[in-house]
């Protein structure tokens, strides 16, 4: 019983991580693109949007981690 609950303790973990980044993301991101914008302007250098690039690339990292917290089977992990 209390290896259950250990297991059940790991996974709130886990999640509340990728709630916590995932809120990290979308403000960092909504960030960059009010930046973008505000700079952009006139300038034909910066017509292409740059916060594609971390938007793609950090959100990578996100799905990896949802993936991670919420659709992973403990039933057979090596971790028990």
């Amino acid at each position: 019983m209390e290896e259950k609950d250990e297991n059940l303790w790991r996974v709130a973990q886990k999640r509340a991580k990728f709630k916590k980044h995932f809120a990290v993301y979308l403000v960092m991101n909504a960030f960059f693109w009010f930046l973008w914008y505000c700079t952009s302007g006139s300038n034909e250098l910066m017509i292409f949007p740059w916060p594609v690039w971390p938007l793609m690339g950090w959100g990578i990292g996100i799905a990896l981690q949802y993936f991670e917290a919420y659709h992973t089977d403990l039933g057979w992990s090596a971790e028990k």
